[in-house]
């Protein structure tokens, strides 16, 4: 026990140093969760990448992924230290390019954190990237984006869970 908490507090100690953090994942559409993450990381990490993943061999989506860019640089404008890329291919290869030392991800609950912490472990065995889980807070511990986009196609009020930038463009792509 002794020995992990050392350890523990060597890994600390490290990310003392480690200033960016890369915050993967398709975003479509970004909702109030995923920005809750990235307030509370920017308490963390003195910049924080928010990397819209792109694979160009599948469909674009509910957005493209330019759009999604451009939704999630308005819907944190308000945080300095933020800011967004798009990518393609591997999440540790994005990490190494924009100079990211650490992953993010959120995690809201029992399935999310066995799937995190499986990628979370391939990615630091197989690049040496670690990563930091974050919890959901309660107020967005529900939310996903596939419920956000379900809602919105069938008429429900998304604007509750979304950014009121996403929310109108959401409004404007289901009109």
């Amino acid at each position: 026990m002794e020995l992990e908490f050392v350890a523990a507090s060597r890994l600390l100690s490290d990310w003392t140093m480690m200033t960016t953090a890369l915050y993967p994942g398709s975003f479509d559409p970004i909702h109030n969760g995923h920005i809750a993450i990235v307030e509370d990381a920017t308490l963390m990490f003195d910049a924080v990448i928010i990397g819209v993943g792109h694979n160009p061999e599948k469909p674009s989506g509910f957005f493209l992924p330019e759009q999604r860019v451009e939704l999630i640089r308005a819907a944190v404008a308000h945080l300095p230290t933020v800011t967004v890329e798009l990518f393609a291919g591997l999440v540790t290869t994005a990490a190494n390019a924009l100079g990211a030392q650490v992953l993010l991800k959120g995690v809201r609950g029992a399935i999310d954190l066995d799937t995190e912490m499986q990628q979370a472990h391939m990615n630091r065995i197989t690049a040496g990237v670690p990563t930091v889980l974050l919890p959901a807070n309660n107020l967005s511990a529900s939310v996903s984006s596939t419920y956000v986009r379900q809602i919105a196609l069938m008429g429900g009020d998304i604007s509750a869970v979304v950014p009121a930038v996403v929310a109108r463009a959401i409004e404007e792509r289901v009109a």
